[in-house]
């Protein structure tokens, strides 16, 4: 018998197949009901399932009815199969300096301006991250770069 887990999941990927953007907007708390389940196991599923590095974008809104969108990142050019080796080589963590690294090959690629690559940058530096324990940084660095990929790749 299928695991709860896959189960989901398959039900998230037939409904993005049928939407032909390769998006979907669900409410955790509407699939957790339709699964028997927690919310948290829908978290579950779609951090573990629906990564930037398995080639999705999601989106959370919070309050009101919150939701919660994935979209499929579609491979069409060359710039989006270097996101991915990007995505594949930079693993959980990336250091300040490999991080500007390749928001610099990403400027020389085209796909970044100049200006767009010291926000990003910015964001990523040290010093945009200050809030967090030093040993954190490079893990939360990791996760915002592949946010900015998968936003570029969409």
């Amino acid at each position: 018998m299928a695991r709860l887990s896959d189960i989901i999941e398959d039900f998230i990927k037939e409904q993005l197949s049928y939407n032909d953007l390769g998006a979907v907007e669900i409410q955790r708390n509407e699939l957790a009901n339709r699964f028997n389940c927690v919310p948290s196991q829908i978290n579950y599923v779609i951090a573990t399932r629906f990564s930037s590095d398995k080639g999705y974008f999601v989106e959370s809104r919070r309050g009101g009815g919150g939701f919660i969108k994935i979209c499929r990142i579609h491979f069409d050019n060359s710039a989006d199969r270097y996101f991915m080796h990007v995505l594949a080589e930079m693993g959980d963590s990336i250091s300040q300096g490999t991080a500007e690294i390749f928001l610099r090959n990403f400027c020389q690629r085209g796909v970044l301006s100049e200006r767009e690559s010291r926000i990003a940058a910015a964001a990523l530096s040290d010093k945009g991250l200050y809030t967090l324990p030093p040993e954190e940084r490079d893990r939360a660095r990791a996760q915002i770069l592949k946010n900015i990929i998968a936003a570029l790749m969409v």
